[in-house]
Order: C-alpha cells, then sequence, then structure tokens
C-alpha cells in the first residue's frame, strides 16, 4: 500500500514505534500471555506503565518534584469544568483570554461555577491573532489561556509573567518544543493530538495548587482525590496510556530541542508554499501562525473541493478545515515526517500549474 500522509488534527498520527509496541501488546502485554486490553490495570505490569509514563512527562519537561502527574479521561472538554470546581473559590474571579473555540467553552462552563473576567478576545477577527495587550489582575483565581487553536491555526509562542496561578490547555502542542513548565501551575492536554490516541488527558499540578483546591468537590471530579490514587481511583484507559508511554519514549529519545526543530521545518516549508503560491493564502498572523495547525484557504473557493480530492488522489489525508470555519487545515504534529509536507507542497504546486 502506497504511503497515506496523515495530516488529520485528532485523533492524529502517531509515531510507528508506538503502534509497533501497541500491536505486540495486543497480543501478549509484557509476557503475560494476555492482551494488553485483557490486563488487570491493578496488576504490577500495567502500573509499571502508569508509573513510566508519569516520570517519562516530568523528565521530559524538567519539572520538579513539587509537580504531580496524573491521567484522567473525558478529554480535554471535562478540565473546562474540574478547573473551576476545584480553584474557583468561593469570593474569587477566574481570567480567561479566549483565543479560540476550546477557550470559548472553556470560558463558557467556567462561568457555571463562578465570577470570569475575560481579559483578552480575538473574536473580533476570527480569532486569527493571539490577544497580547492584557494585564492578569493580581487577585485572580488563576489565570487561563489556550496555547495552541486547533481549529483556527494560531499558537502561543510566549506566555505572560504573573504571580497569578497560570492554567494552560496544551491538547495540540505540548511536547512540540522546549518551554518553560515552572511557570505554570497546571498544564492540561488531551492526549490524541500530539502525545497518543483518543481516550486520555494528561495533567499536570503543581502541589501548592491542589492545596489551594475546594474541598465539595464530586469524588471523580476531584483533583487531589485522583492524585491521591494515582490516577487509579477508576479503571484508566489502559490501551491510551499505553500507547502514551511509548510516545513520550519517542519524544525522550528526539529530545525538546531538536523536536522543535523538526517542526519548524515542517511549518516553514508549507507556510513558505502557502505565501508563494497564486492560489492560496493563510488564515491569521504572520506571528501568531501555528506550528501544529496551518489554516488556509484557495483564494478561488471553487477550488476547494478539486483540490482536496486532487489531494485525495495522491494520498493526502485529513485536510479539510473544521466543519465550523471550512477551508483547509494541515496538521503538523510532532510524528509527521517532512516528506509528508513536501508531498503537500508538489501537490499544491502541480494544482496551480494545471489552474493558474
Amino acid at each position: 500500500m502506497n504511503k497515506v500522509h496523515n495530516f488529520s488534527a485528532g485523533p492524529a498520527i502517531l509515531p510507528q514505534s508506538a503502534i509497533d509496541a501497541s500491536i505486540q501488546a495486543l497480543q501478549n502485554f509484557g509476557g503475560t500471555g494476555l492482551s494488553l486490553i485483557e490486563v488487570s490495570h491493578r496488576g504490577k505490569e500495567f502500573e509499571a506503565v502508569v508509573a513510566e509514563a508519569c516520570n517519562l512527562v516530568k523528565e521530559i519537561l524538567n519539572l520538579s518534584a513539587d509537580y504531580e502527574v496524573i491521567f484522567l479521561q473525558g478529554g480535554a472538554s471535562l478540565q473546562f469544568d474540574m478547573i473551576p470546581m476545584n480553584f474557583l473559590t468561593p469570593g474569587k474571579t477566574a481570567a480567561y483570554v479566549n483565543t479560540g473555540v476550546w477557550a470559548s467553552r472553556a470560558i463558557k462552563e467556567a462561568k457555571m461555577f463562578g465570577e470570569v473576567n475575560v481579559l483578552a478576545s480575538s473574536e473580533d477577527k476570527n480569532f486569527a491573532y493571539i490577544p497580547k495587550d492584557y494585564s492578569i489582575p493580581a487577585d485572580a483565581a488563576y489565570y487561563h489561556c489556550t496555547s495552541n487553536n486547533t481549529i483556527y491555526g494560531t499558537e502561543m509562542f510566549s506566555f505572560p509573567e504573573t504571580n497569578v496561578p497560570m492554567i494552560c490547555d496544551m491538547s495540540s502542542d505540548i511536547f512540540s518544543r522546549p518551554f518553560d513548565a515552572s511557570k505554570f501551575d497546571m498544564i492540561y492536554a488531551g492526549a490524541q493530538k500530539n502525545m497518543g490516541p483518543a481516550g486520555t488527558t494528561l495533567v499536570i499540578i503543581k502541589k501548592s495548587l491542589l492545596e489551594k483546591a475546594n474541598a465539595k468537590v464530586p469524588t471523580m471530579l476531584n483533583y487531589k482525590i485522583h492524585v491521591e490514587n494515582g490516577s487509579m481511583y477508576n479503571t484508566p484507559s489502559v490501551f491510551a496510556i499505553f500507547v502514551c508511554m511509548h510516545t513520550l519514549r519517542w519524544i525522550k529519545e528526539i529530545g525538546l530541542t531538536a523536536m522543535e526543530a523538526r517542526n519548524k521545518a515542517k511549518a516553514d516549508l508549507l507556510y513558505a508554499e502557502i505565501d508563494r503560491n497564486s492560489l492560496f493564502t493563510g488564515t491569521v498572523a504572520v506571528e501568531d501562525r501555528s506550528r501544529m495547525n496551518v489554516n488556509f484557504v484557495l483564494t478561488n473557493p471553487a477550488h476547494e473541493e478539486p483540490f482536496l480530492k486532487f489531494c485525495a488522489s495522491r494520498n493526502l489525508s485529513g485536510l479539510k478545515g473544521h466543519r465550523s470555519v471550512g477551508g483547509l487545515r494541515a496538521s503538523l504534529y510532532n510524528a509527521l515526517e517532512l516528506e509528508s509536507v513536501q508531498a503537500l507542497v508538489d501537490a499544491m504546486q502541480t494544482y496551480e500549474s494545471q489552474n493558474a
């Protein structure tokens, strides 16, 4: 079978080593003679998987002993509720920045539990840029941002300086580049974009933030309970965590500095072609262009469907933009190779030569 170039925004492309390890584990996990999806999550073999996955997160991000790492379910979307339930304490106001659909949903959910101050928003230009000119109130319960916006194609390359607890949804750019994780009191990420398959969510929490948590929170939505039980309060997503562990091994082997260089090379190649090609144009502010999700449109909308069919004929998959915005979107997550981006660029150039 000819190689299919996977530009899907999620569930997304995974490293081949993680896929190969998963196939083997589905047949015989850890020498148990049982499939990975048959074993007890309380068995020592799977407990070792969770422990290694958590330790790899700490090692890759250079996290100190001040942080806890857990794997939960419900996707990043459940965190939109868990965060205010746990940390929007009575009499406090939470500070949010609105940079797209997922930030908007986080804000909507937080308002159900307390006061929310939307410090800035890029909705005025259809979320085509990252707001920068705002200040964080010193008395805020916490500050929440979304580092990368999969639907609109923007990315935060720097974060504000503040003494307020900083919480970030890094679902689609975590482990894509080096950053100072010690600036954050909480980081969360749905696995299915840049870390693993759908089914589990990584949560990193600073112990000092946990100490401030509300006492009366339903058990399954209480971060302290999940930390105290080491991601094992209820049956975890066994398969998803196993694949995350192998993906994290692959990330560690490459290293975040080299990973950033890989990702920058891919993004630079595609953006250069978008800017050069007479049939295509980018949709976001140049300085805020995401390296993970490249959004662009055809200058003549009538070419969109024919171009997508042309791409499909060349084994280029997952390029249709999100249903809410249309256009095209190429997701360039860690596991996507430069050769796939080159295949897309070649298709764009060929299509231009035939249709310009």
